[in-house]
């Protein structure tokens, strides 16, 4: 809810901070970018919050693996599978920090002017 708040606030400063909104149609669509916007960094923070999870989980069956005596097949499978859940996360973090990217751009093109390249 304070990230929400917190997100409502920015572009509210936002718009301050570069004049008055735009007039006639454009406003609806400034305010959908926005939305979408922020909708867009909501799922990339939740993108890097599952992605430090899983790699937590791969650092700590990484560990279990090295500690294990030789014969340890069925950890080498749960790190096999912790590798995995890994690279999924890292991959939906990418994927969610570029339609964030997007969102931002649609923005800067609602407000008529070329999207910031990062």
């Amino acid at each position: 809810m304070l990230k929400v708040l917190l997100t409502a606030l920015a572009a509210t400063i936002a718009t301050a901070a570069f004049g008055q909104p735009p007039a006639g149609d454009r406003s609806g669509a400034v305010q959908q970018a926005q939305i979408r916007a922020s909708a867009a960094y909501r799922e990339l923070e939740q993108a890097q919050y599952e992605l430090k999870l899983a790699e937590q989980d791969y650092i700590n069956t990484q560990d279990a693996y090295r500690a294990a005596p030789p014969p340890a097949a069925d950890i080498k499978r749960e790190l096999d599978k912790m590798k995995k859940a890994l690279d999924s996360a890292k991959a939906r973090e990418a994927r969610a920090r570029k339609a964030h990217k997007a969102a931002l751009d649609a923005v800067e093109k609602a407000w008529g002017r070329p999207p910031k390249s990062q």
